[in-house]
């Protein structure tokens, strides 16, 4: 999946319960966290719910792992996982990954906690590249 479709996705539904459903969903998909890397070097900050980051770095690309306890925070990491995974440092410094969430129509049915944490994830994949 990449992320163009699952814009087309969300553009087909009508309202936030849909969405929220959809994000749910997506989170199942998220692929299991390393266990040896739920360790507070790894804990992204700014959350309301607990999120575990971890990346690797293979042929100047980046592969990006997550785990939160929340269900929708898994689908919301699923979503950046699918924007940021397999990019460069430097296809990395060119997405606004806020737009996107814009454009599929999520930042505006979260909540204003949720935008924060959505934020310092993006946060904290940008500074680390």
């Amino acid at each position: 999946m990449n992320i163009e479709e699952i814009k087309q996705n969300f553009d087909l539904m009508e309202d936030g319960e849909e969405k929220f459903t959809y994000v749910i969903e997506l989170g199942k998909q998220l692929s299991p966290y390393p266990q040896n890397k739920k360790t507070e070097e790894h804990k992204i900050y700014g959350c309301s719910s607990t999120v575990w980051f971890n990346k690797n770095e293979v042929d100047n690309k980046y592969y990006f792992d997550f785990e939160s306890d929340a269900l929708i925070v898994k689908g919301l990491l699923f979503i950046i996982k699918t924007i940021f995974d397999g990019k460069t440092k430097e296809e990395i410094k060119t997405i606004n990954a806020n737009k996107i969430f814009e454009e599929i129509g999520l930042k505006s049915i979260l909540s204003n906690q949720r935008q924060v944490g959505l934020s310092s994830i993006i946060s904290k994949i940008e500074s680390e590249n």
